[in-house]
């Protein structure tokens, strides 16, 4: 059973990518963000980065919604730390993989220009990636660059995820 976190700063593809994972992988996808609280919302919304204390809650959200899913799901979240993914580790009742979407500043503004309908302003990515831990190194974790194709980091990361036989 697959449990995924596709993560990255915002503007990296991680809806796209992680509807592309699940629609390959027939799972369900969740969007990470629709389960942030209204006010972190709001201040997010406002360029107001959000604490360590604004996530938990989120992403004990995350986390249920992981453990929950008998058959596997997607789920996009930015797990910026390695306290935050430790946290999601602990809450998913399971492996958990990531999938995570790197890419240079340059790509990220141009995705995050592009984009319409999104709460998160261009001036919050510097937030982003200062509080951003390589998540390098940690067990179950592709990394993939934002600069390629979203088929072909779909497909590269639907792949790997079924050479792990999770």
């Amino acid at each position: 059973m697959i449990r995924l976190i596709v993560m990255g700063v915002s503007g990296s593809g991680k809806s796209s990518v992680g509807e592309g994972i699940a629609a390959a992988l027939s799972l369900p996808f969740i969007e990470g963000d629709g389960l942030h609280p209204e006010s972190n919302v709001k201040k997010m919304s406002a360029g107001i980065p959000l604490t360590d204390e604004d996530r938990w809650p989120w992403l004990d959200k995350i986390g249920a919604e992981l453990a929950k899913a008998e058959k596997g799901v997607v789920v996009s979240c930015s797990a910026l730390k390695k306290m935050y993914r430790d946290r999601l580790r602990r809450e998913a009742g399971g492996p958990l993989a990531f999938v995570f979407l790197d890419g240079s500043l340059v790509v990220l503004r141009d995705h995050m220009g592009k984009r319409t309908g999104h709460f998160m302003p261009l001036s919050m990515l510097d937030s982003q990636l200062a509080t951003l831990e390589s998540p390098m190194g940690e067990p179950l974790v592709f990394t993939q660059d934002v600069a390629h194709p979203i088929m072909q980091i779909v497909e590269a990361s639907v792949a790997w995820l079924r050479a792990q036989e999770l």
